[in-house]
């Protein structure tokens, strides 16, 4: 396998012009991903979001009875969405977007001041809404992206601009697919 080069922080802030130009309503949705395991990404055309079960067939409903004691799913964590040039920043590739670890990559404005906590956003025929669960990253981030990733998602302004991406839950159940126009509810 080619060894990926990581970029720097000083590098990744290059993107930031093109990142701010995303649109503010009217995104589209680029790329699905369902975890059905830890480590494994299944690209989807078509998907169900389901205001219970989340996903249908990701591992986020299961996810957290791995862990000692159990955890029940945290439905503020039930769905995370990711724009799709931030990705591209981190990743250098499209085929390495999943590797981030969310599951919808979507061409919108992902900020605090276009979504802050409570917007929702039509998707297909399903609706989802902006949460305050944090979106941090974690160890998996560092490994595929590299510590300066980490660090530029993190900073303030990664932070206000949501680079790493954002928590929602859905608040209506339905069918999206790739291409699908996203709105502001």
């Amino acid at each position: 396998m080619t060894e990926v080069r990581h970029l720097s922080t000083v590098e990744l802030d290059t993107h930031l012009p093109q990142i701010r130009q995303s649109p503010a309503d009217g995104g589209t949705l680029e790329l699905i991903t369902r975890r059905p395991d830890v480590g494994e990404r299944v690209l989807l055309q078509v998907a169900e979001l389901d205001a219970e079960q989340g996903l249908q067939g990701d591992n986020w409903i299961t996810r957290g009875q791995s862990k000692t004691p159990p955890q029940a799913p945290n439905p503020d964590a039930q769905l995370t969405l990711m724009n799709a040039r931030s990705a591209q920043a981190v990743s250098g590739s499209r085929q390495r977007w999943p590797l981030a670890g969310d599951q919808l990559y979507v061409e919108l404005d992902m900020s605090v001041e276009n979504l802050p906590t409570g917007a929702r956003l039509s998707i297909g025929s399903a609706i989802v809404e902006i949460t305050a669960e944090p979106h941090p990253g974690c160890k998996k981030f560092v490994e595929r992206f590299g510590m300066d990733a980490m660090l530029w998602v993190n900073s303030e302004e990664g932070k206000q601009l949501r680079l790493r991406g954002v928590n929602t839950r859905i608040v209506q159940s339905g069918t999206i697919h790739v291409g699908d126009t996203i709105t502001k509810v």
